[in-house]
């Protein structure tokens, strides 16, 4: 008896995981690859630009991860749950994200006119001449265009688990961007204006392989509808002034060095915080893997995974953050030879992305389960501005550690909140969708 019933449960486990495995070994291989020539590109041009030429890239890259936000401010994230098991009824989503492509229009319109005013002042103590910071502009609308449209159509993709053409995209683009970057070293054209260009050039191509390949899944435009322009705002509200605060605390430490500090500052804090992307596959296993599993894990199981999941994730951000303490060299030989002072800032800006790796992971879950509340988003941004207040009244941030340690008070502030936020998920329960998010937010 006992024989039979240990060969049912083996090939019961053996159904459930073997599934799941393939999806991680796709996710590791494909993403990996993707990933490992953004990562040498990013490290390249660090060791290659000269430090003025890596400033400028840096605050381009910077302002453009912003304005990718500000385009979207959790508005794609809306996609997956909205769809929830539905996802056969290709007219159901492809009306979805027709309503997502026209909030995204009227976010344009605001984000547009706001780069080209605030852009400039950002910039001004670097004295760059008015046709490279244009220049910087143009390139800033382009991408930022293009970026949302990744977002937008490559959840498509993963809701219709067409896994094959949102990695082969990334893969391609990665790659071949590794591959001009090495071409225009060759020939000695290489420098910022050559560096951003072929980046940009991988996000357009990205953008355009998503969205031909989402229509061809959807086979209909789709209609837009008021109702399903309420629903992915109502969904997303609560998050939005979060989504905004995030993207300028998570920005705040090249833009004050860039406001304040000099060239070489701005190139520091650009080489350090390439560092973080030592976590760059956290973002895709969250959007393909852990989401849409915690999206569907029945609540009897939810405790024991979600705690599983937070020791899991505070082991891995607690090893790295040991490994930087113990051997900061080898973060610095990947930076190069200019940037081998920066001992302590190394740690700095580890301990700071092993905070918002854990935080951001936490969130995604917690999004998945609908912990989405109010308070939260006004608790996280008066903290933040508690934070980054006291550090402007007491600290120096005009050099490069003084902005790092106030990302490391901000990621740590953030931590705890996002800590708390699960703890009241498990006993307030989800939070309640509403016919109208408008009126919400006004008695709220």
């Amino acid at each position: 008896m006992r024989q039979p019933l240990l060969m049912s449960r083996l090939q019961s486990w053996k159904a459930f995981l073997a599934p799941k495995l393939r999806r991680v070994a796709e996710l590791f291989v494909s993403q990996g690859i993707a990933l490992a020539g953004n990562l040498l590109y990013g490290f390249l041009c660090v060791r290659l630009l000269p430090i003025p030429d890596y400033a400028k890239y840096s605050v381009v890259f910077s302002v453009l991860a912003a304005l990718t936000l500000l385009m979207d401010i959790g508005f794609s994230g809306a996609l997956l749950p909205l769809i929830g098991e539905r996802i056969d009824d290709l007219d159901l989503i492809a009306d979805y994200v027709a309503s997502l492509r026209q909030l995204a229009h009227w976010l344009f319109l605001l984000v547009a006119p706001l780069t080209i005013v605030f852009f400039p002042l950002l910039v001004h103590h670097q004295h760059w001449s008015w046709q490279v910071v244009a220049g910087m502009i143009a390139i800033l609308l382009v991408a930022s265009w293009c970026a949302r449209v990744v977002g937008a159509y490559g959840a498509v993709l993963i809701v219709r688990r067409d896994r094959g053409s949102w990695y082969r995209a990334q893969i391609v683009s990665s790659l071949g961007g590794l591959a001009l970057l090495g071409a225009f070293w060759a020939i000695h054209r290489l420098n910022a204006l050559s560096a951003i260009l072929i980046n940009v050039a991988g996000i357009v191509y990205i953008s355009l392989a998503y969205y031909y390949r989402a229509r061809r899944l959807l086979k209909t435009p789709g209609r837009p509808s008021e109702r399903k322009r309420k629903e992915i705002v109502h969904l997303a509200l609560p998050n939005v002034p979060d989504a905004i605060f995030y993207v300028l605390q998570g920005q705040v430490s090249l833009v004050l060095i860039t406001a304040f500090g000099y060239a070489s500052g701005v190139a520091s804090v650009g080489a350090l915080t390439r560092l973080s992307q030592i976590y760059a596959l956290a973002t895709p296993m969250n959007i393909l893997l852990v989401e849409p599993y915690f999206a569907r894990l029945p609540k009897a199981n939810l405790k024991r995974d979600y705690l599983l999941a937070l020791a899991v994730l505070t082991a891995i951000g607690g090893s790295v953050v040991l490994l930087a303490a113990l051997f900061p060299k080898l973060f610095l030989w990947v930076l190069g030879p200019k940037y081998a002072g920066l001992r302590f800032e190394v740690l700095l800006v580890i301990i700071a992305s092993s905070c918002r790796y854990i935080s951001a992971t936490m969130w995604i879950i917690h999004n998945a389960r609908k912990f989405v509340y109010w308070w939260r988003t006004w608790a996280w941004i008066t903290s933040m501005i508690i934070v980054t207040a006291i550090f402007l009244w007491k600290a120096d941030l005009s050099t490069v550690s003084g902005v790092l340690m106030l990302s490391v008070a901000t990621a740590a502030a953030g931590l705890a909140l996002t800590i708390t936020t699960g703890i009241y998920g498990f006993v307030r329960g989800p939070r309640e969708l509403k016919k109208n998010p408008f009126r919400l937010l006004l008695t709220r």
